[in-house]
Order: structure tokens, then C-alpha cells, then sequence
């Protein structure tokens, strides 16, 4: 059995690393260059993050692979080095994570709409995210974790996709932003039976605008999809700008009393999203593993 699944059916949480832009940014990463591009100009950079993390409690640590479809990297004139960048990006985890800890290879929206609404069609779609599934696969990650998804068919392409080429385990978490709905419409509710239907490892939630409200599409998917294994990665609260900066102002205190309402609901994987840093996940592990 895969080591993942094997730890997923076994008793107590896994925690998840934080936020990968915005702490790469304060690494030095210029604002609005894609955060892939570091993964093959400063691999080190990378290497430090996920040990920021590990040393935090970290189980699980994501690639730095979110915008690593070939149609997100091509804004960047990335696009033909979809495979260097995601198989290395694995491997930079990987050799960070070692064999005790979890790396998750990291697949977002490609930025694209989807028919009827833009020009992505379902075929392409599933070509694009097969594509980087297996370069991640290649590099050695443990699961794909799909995230950040607003659209429902673009979630089920990227299952699709990462299922042509692999038999990894499948994590899939939609964002719930707008009225606990995503920025296309889609309920928790609905998400959660969709996916479960197609018998995805995970569902869950992460970023969105607030803990609480995560915190309800998490009891929304776990009602609709009470069998179902969740994990949330909320954000750090909603960020305002001071300067030139982004502020987000949940402490690590707030997301560690949040984490255990998430686990007092079942969810099986916590993290962090945008705002959170290694100090966020250092309170969140201590709150759930006094040990």
C-alpha cells in the first residue's frame, strides 16, 4: 500500500506546511515573478522553506508547483519546462522531507476558464494536468494534491489528468470565498458528492477570506460527504496592506485554537495557506501534539 494511504487510515492528524508564496517573497523572491521560476534558480531557497517547516512540525510539505501547469508556466515563458520544474520541484521536497515525512506534489488552476465560459477545453485540460502529474510522480511525491480550485470541472479534469498517469493517492480542496461558495458558484455541499463519487483519497477546503468560514464549508463538505478523509488549509485571516506590504493579522495563537476545531470535526490534515508561516504551523502542531 501506498505510504500515504497506509498513514490516512491510521489514528491522529497530519499536519501540513504554510504558505509557499508570500514566505518565498520575504526570502526575496521579487513581488509577481512566479515562484516556480526559483525552483530552478535558487533550488536552495526552496530547500530552506520546506526545512522551515519540517523543523515547525510539518508531516507534509507541498511542491513549489502550484502555478506548474504548462499553461500557467507559459504566461512566464515557462511553458516548456513543465517537466524540469515539477520533477524537480519534487525532488527538492523530497530530499527535505526524507522518508519520514510526506511531500505532496502541488497542482492549482491553470488560470484558464473553462468551456462554456473561456477557450480550456475538458480534453485539454486533462492533457494538461496529466502532464504535470507525471513529472511530479516522477520526482517522487507520495500524492497530488489538486488545490485552490474554484471551478468544479477543472478539479474533476485534474483528477482525471493525474489518474491517466498515476495511481497515487488524489487529494482534492476547493476555495470557498464568496457567500461559502467558490468564485464559480460551487457549494461545499456539491463538491464533496462529486468527488466522492469519483473516489478521491481527500476533500477539503483551503485558502478562502476567513478561518470561520472554512471552517463552515469544512461541515458542509463533512455532512454532504460524512465517509469522506478532509483536510483544510486556511488562509491567515484576510490581508491588508501596510506600505507596500500585505499584512495578514491572524496570529499563530488564533490558527492554533482554529486547528482544533478542524480536528474536533475530523479533518484528518491541517495546514496553512496565504499568511501563514513556519511559526503559524509551529502552534498549530504544538496545539495538536502536546507530546
Amino acid at each position: 500500500m501506498n505510504k500515504l494511504r497506509e498513514r490516512l487510515a491510521q489514528p491522529g492528524v497530519l499536519v501540513a506546511d504554510g504558505a509557499t508564496g508570500t514566505q518565498l517573497q520575504k526570502a526575496g523572491l521579487p513581488v509577481g515573478a512566479p515562484s516556480e521560476l526559483w525552483v530552478l534558480e535558487n533550488p536552495e531557497g526552496i530547500r530552506a522553506l520546506h526545512r522551515s517547516y519540517i523543523a515547525a512540525g510539518s508531516d507534509i510539505v507541498l511542491t513549489d508547483t502550484f502555478g506548474g501547469s504548462r499553461i500557467k508556466l507559459a504566461k512566464n515563458g515557462l511553458g516548456e519546462r513543465v517537466k524540469e520544474i515539477n520533477c524537480t520541484a519534487a525532488q527538492l521536497a523530497r530530499a527535505e522531507a526524507g522518508e519520514m515525512g510526506f511531500v505532496l506534489g502541488d497542482m492549482g488552476p491553470t488560470g484558464s476558464l473553462m468551456e462554456p465560459y473561456g477557450p480550456l477545453s475538458q480534453e485539454e485540460a486533462v492533457k494538461v494536468f496529466a502532464e504535470q502529474a507525471a513529472a511530479l510522480r516522477d520526482g517522487g511525491v507520495d500524492g497530488i494534491l489538486i488545490e485552490t480550485m474554484s471551478d468544479l470541472n477543472e478539479a474533476i479534469a485534474a483528477v482525471q489528468g493525474a489518474r491517466q498517469v498515476t495511481d497515487l493517492p488524489i487529494l482534492v480542496t476547493l476555495s470557498f470565498d464568496s457567500h461559502g461558495r467558490t468564485m464559480m458558484g460551487v457549494k461545499p455541499s456539491k463538491a464533496a458528492r462529486e468527488l466522492a463519487a469519483l473516489g478521491v483519497d481527500v476533500i477539503g477546503a483551503n485558502c478562502g477570506r476567513t478561518l470561520s468560514e472554512t471552517l463552515t464549508a469544512i461541515q458542509e463538505i463533512h455532512q454532504a460527504a460524512p465517509e469522506a478523509v478532509l483536510m483544510a488549509k486556511p488562509n491567515a485571516g484576510l490581508p491588508h496592506t501596510d506600505g507596500s506590504d500585505s499584512v495578514y493579522d491572524v496570529t499563530p495563537e488564533i490558527m492554533a485554537e482554529y486547528a482544533k476545531k478542524f480536528t474536533d470535526l475530523g479533518v484528518k490534515i491541517i495546514g496553512g495557506c496565504c499568511g501563514s508561516n513556519p511559526e503559524h504551523i509551529r502552534a498549530m502542531a504544538k496545539a495538536l501534539k502536546p507530546e
